[in-house]
């Protein structure tokens, strides 16, 4: 997949910014740090999933380049909300925890059919690399959002997992587990292309990964 669109990634050293540069294939790359910007022109999308404490500076860099946001980073808090929501309003925005294609059709399928299993007893599990930071993943708390209820979350670090992901159901005559298993980040990073696809199709506004796959998948009519 080719961007074709001249772009930022805050955090490039890291390893999601590697993955989210070869993902861009041959899209020219204005390489934007958290610490001391490197940019040789305006990029009109901007991808950070680096940390919250970046989020400002990241939101700088929109609006200084009217730049698109593609965000993917975990742990925000209400201030974190609250400065999405407001740059939004001047640059269109795709926020999401998790940009794997299977783990939002699997929040769709929680919220559309989670309530048939509202009196099954019910918890979500979830396994990430021994560097990640945030547990419960923000993943796992939005699968919990989107199955509608609370309960038990549990977090595992092992390794080097790019990212699993169980919801589990059960009653005292059976169980049922839909889970979700990443195999390589570069699934974020294609998603986050697929968002990046998405968002420069729009002015302003605050949307989620779930938005833009349905409008890529969406056929003209429904358009």
């Amino acid at each position: 997949m080719s961007l074709g669109v001249p772009y930022g990634i805050v955090g490039y050293t890291g390893r999601m910014g590697h993955e989210l540069e070869a993902a861009a294939g041959a899209a020219p790359c204005l390489r934007v740090w958290i610490d001391g910007e490197q940019c040789s022109g305006s990029p009109r999308v901007i991808f950070d999933f680096s940390s919250a404490s970046a989020l400002p500076r990241t939101a700088e860099l929109c609006r200084k380049y009217r730049s698109a946001l593609v965000l993917g980073t975990t742990a925000l808090k209400e201030e974190h909300y609250a400065l999405i929501r407001a740059l939004s309003q001047e640059v269109p925005v795709v926020q999401s925890s998790n940009y794997s294609v299977g783990i939002a059709v699997m929040a769709m399928i929680l919220r559309q059919y989670g309530a048939l299993l509202s009196d099954w007893d019910a918890e979500i599990a979830e396994a990430h690399h021994i560097h990640k930071k945030d547990a419960p993943s923000g993943t796992a708390l939005m699968l919990e959002k989107a199955l509608g209820r609370q309960v038990p979350v549990h977090s595992f670090r092992l390794g080097g997992l790019p990212g699993d992901h169980l919801a589990v159901f059960g009653n005292e005559g059976e169980t049922l587990t839909i889970c979700h298993h990443a195999i390589s980040r570069s699934v974020f990073a294609i998603g986050a292309m697929k968002a990046a696809q998405f968002v420069l199709t729009k002015k302003n506004g605050l949307y989620t990964f779930e938005d833009a796959l349905r409008f890529l998948t969406a056929s003209p009519a429904e358009e």
